[in-house]
């Protein structure tokens, strides 16, 4: 049976994307008459069945009463700027790949002209314009292509902008507002063939257009996997994961990208960057693969990547732990990575995301199920008298050998029992993975009906974990105080990655803005103060979302003058006429 919740297999099913919101058009929530939400679709388990608990929820925790009679507008027909048209550059264009690969219609051009940043980017082409649009959509199909598009850009001096999944979250798309020349939007989608598997060594070359669903569909036909899943798995690409240098959520297991990526092939305007080789690793002196991860963009088109993959697991199953409150739950959680024997993924969610999480399940209906439901609860809140407004949970991925996940599950259980931790079940933990798919579409429904929402992402040394939770809650508060929202914000932590000396946060933050002027323009503001205030605690910049435009206030404070300098001159070396003028991190204004 196919996994739903993680989309492992969804080759049967419509591909067709939303455009500018997230996912895929099969796929949406719906509210009914009653109240009750359900998702449409089959693409996943939280598809089919009414949800009776979301809307009050939802409600409740946001401190207002949603008027869904009542939709935020959509712009009717969304602006597209005019395209500029520089001839020399179309007519070279058009001797060097077919006509069926490049276009100036003005929907596909709106398309890719931004990525999924909430205010920045998905509000402003729904419900406002876009300032600039990209003026040609290309779509090469081989590495040659890329050549030939980057040459005849370089000669006739046009402005290009990698495209993946268009799945980012940093306003790394957006056309730069200085940029004057014609401005070339390259779409690697049709870059999606696995081109050679190496079974003795466990590696294959693929080209950077594939994306996460299609790359793990076509290794599942030959037994193998990558094992790289972001959140975003099912529509970014190899290359944007690289230019970003992403996090999967069972990097225990498999490792993040820099782990997994033995060679990339970058096609610049001075040329090709590579290894001449690939191997496990090498010690060659300073080598310039390692600056092509998190380079988003600015310095050339990644055109292929080697990457290990692995036999499918011989086990897969879920898991969940229980703890009284977010505290205890972050002490289980360091005890449990200095055993070293981590999960393939193991995440905790504080309460409101635990609460969220249940708030997504249907009504029991049957007398055993009405029962089940009510040992659980006594068991509990009578047993072991958990609060349900501060309980927490670890959801667990467990993946691989099966003596090796039996060692993980005695691990995870005898390192609960030293924090009071209740095993949850399957369910339970199968139930906050879905979530992990389900948000962004959750995002879009409560979109029309003026909530608006972002997440943070950043990396926490061990003991600066609470600063940077309370960091986020009090400045989130006090900044909704001052610019007038109603109600509350909703405010919800996880931990998502361990390392030995800390940890990946990811923050989920929303807000009801209705009747509040020019709310998407507060709501940006308060999340520049909030990304301030986490780095401020002792966060990072960012753990796996990259800079972009979005960050580029504080980009000052992780890189030294002398080391922007040196970033510089490689920009200089491979692209002297910046055509990868993306301006995203220390480039541009």
């Amino acid at each position: 049976m196919a996994d739903r919740s993680l989309n492992r297999d969804s080759a049967a099913l419509d591909p067709s994307l939303w455009g500018h919101r997230w996912g895929f058009q099969d796929t949406k929530l719906f509210l009914h008459p009653d109240g009750s939400v359900e998702m449409t679709g089959e693409r996943y388990n939280l598809c089919g069945y009414r949800m009776p608990y979301l809307v009050p929820f939802i409600n409740r925790e946001l401190g207002v009463e949603i008027d869904f009679a009542s939709a935020r507008p959509l712009t009717g027909a969304p602006r597209v700027t005019p395209a500029a048209r520089n001839e020399d550059f179309l007519a070279t264009l058009a001797n060097a790949v077919r006509p069926d690969q490049f276009t100036a219609d003005d929907p596909e051009r709106l398309l890719h002209s931004h990525g999924q940043t909430t205010t920045e980017e998905v509000s402003r082409v729904l419900y406002e314009d876009l300032d600039r649009c990209v003026d040609l959509v290309v779509w090469p199909e081989s590495e040659a292509d890329c050549r030939a598009v980057v040459a005849a850009a370089d000669t006739h001096d046009v402005c290009l902008i990698p495209f993946g999944g268009g799945t980012n979250v940093s306003s790394a798309l957006l056309v730069p507002a200085s940029e004057a020349r014609m401005v070339i939007s390259v779409d690697t989608r049709r870059m999606d063939r696995i081109l050679q598997i190496d079974r003795a060594n466990l590696t294959a070359t693929v080209q950077a257009g594939i994306t996460g669903g299609r790359l793990e569909h076509l290794l599942a036909k030959e037994g193998l996997t990558c094992g790289h899943e972001p959140d975003s798995s099912e529509l970014s690409t190899l290359g944007g994961w690289i230019a970003t240098n992403a996090s999967g959520m069972k990097k225990n297991r498999y490792g993040n990208i820099e782990d997994l990526v033995e060679n990339v092939t970058l096609v610049t305007p001075t040329g090709v960057v590579e290894q001449q080789y690939s191997s496990p690793r090498q010690s060659p002196g300073i080598q310039l693969q390692k600056a092509l991860f998190g380079s988003e963009g600015n310095l050339g088109l990644v055109t292929k990547a080697v990457i290990h993959v692995h036999p499918l697991p011989e086990v897969k199953k879920y898991g969940s732990v229980i703890f009284a409150d977010w505290p205890t739950g972050v002490s289980f959680m360091e005890a449990l990575n200095r055993t070293g024997a981590r999960p393939a993924s193991i995440r905790l969610v504080d309460n409101l995301q635990f609460r969220l999480g249940q708030s997504l399940k249907a009504a029991p209906s049957g007398r055993a199920k009405v029962l089940k439901s009510r040992a659980e609860e006594i068991l509990v809140t009578k047993i072991k008298k958990f609060d349900t407004h501060t309980m927490v949970a670890a959801t667990i991925v467990y993946e691989g050998a099966a003596a090796e996940v039996a060692m993980q599950e005695k691990a995870v259980a005898s390192t609960a029992r030293r924090f009071g931790g209740l095993q949850g079940g399957s369910g339970n933990g199968e139930r906050g993975y879905m979530l992990t798919y389900a948000i962004a579409y959750l995002r879009d429904f409560l979109a029309d009906y003026y909530v608006i929402g972002e997440t943070y992402e950043t990396t926490v040394p061990w003991d600066r974990i609470h600063d940077v939770c309370a960091a986020v809650d009090r400045t989130a508060k006090s900044e909704h105080a001052r610019l007038g929202f109603p109600g509350r914000p909703f405010t919800s932590p996880r931990l998502t990655q361990m390392y030995h000396s800390g940890v990946c946060l990811y923050f989920t933050h929303g807000l009801y803005h209705r009747g509040v002027e020019d709310g998407d323009a507060k709501f940006a503001e308060m999340e520049r103060n909030i990304r301030t205030a986490i780095m401020d605690a002792g966060g990072s910049i960012s753990h796996h979302h990259g800079v972009g435009k979005l960050r580029k206030h504080v980009v000052g404070r992780v890189a030294s003058d002398e080391s922007v300098a040196a970033v510089t001159a490689l920009k200089q070396a491979v692209d002297p006429h910046n055509v990868f003028g993306i301006a995203n991190n220390i480039f541009g204004a």
